[in-house]
């Protein structure tokens, strides 16, 4: 299910967003380790958008993740915690939120880097009908090595 974030859920985003392999697929500026803190900096955040563009992913009663855009780049981004992983979870939330942002929020298009080490997300795309238009290779701050992004677009 997805929803909108509360306070009360800082305890499973901590859990779940201290997680080496949940932060070594998402974008520089996440993290790790995911403490207090960055929850509370997260939650004011949040509570200072005038509307709404991150959601919380639930699953088993607790928050499982995240999903969201970013307005000014399109930039769709999420995560899961790692117990969640492979359970269609992502797929159904990406398939439901997608459309509503473009929709909703007026976005040509949506645009989610990709690491070359996580095909599940491209899959994820594909599952929820969206397709990629685009690769390319960019420097990775996650290894030292280089690594190729797919853009999947909406």
């Amino acid at each position: 299910m997805v929803r909108d974030w509360e306070r009360a859920d800082r305890p499973s985003l901590v859990r779940f967003a201290n997680n080496r392999n949940v932060w070594r697929n998402l974008k520089d500026r996440f993290p790790q380790p995911y403490t207090d803190v960055h929850a509370e900096q997260w939650f004011d955040m949040l509570e200072a958008m005038a509307e709404p563009t991150h959601w919380a992913i639930e699953e088993d009663g607790a928050v499982a993740g995240s999903i969201g855009v970013q307005l000014d780049s399109g930039h769709f981004g999420y995560w899961l915690g790692e117990p969640f992983w492979r359970r269609g979870i992502m797929t159904a939330a990406v398939g439901r939120v997608a459309p509503y942002v473009l929709q909703r929020l007026k976005l040509p298009r949506l645009q989610a880097p990709v690491f070359e080490w996580n095909p599940h997300r491209c899959a994820c795309w594909r599952n929820a009908v969206f397709s990629a238009r685009a690769c390319f290779a960019a420097a990775s701050a996650r290894t030292e090595n280089s690594s190729t992004r797919c853009s999947t677009l909406g």
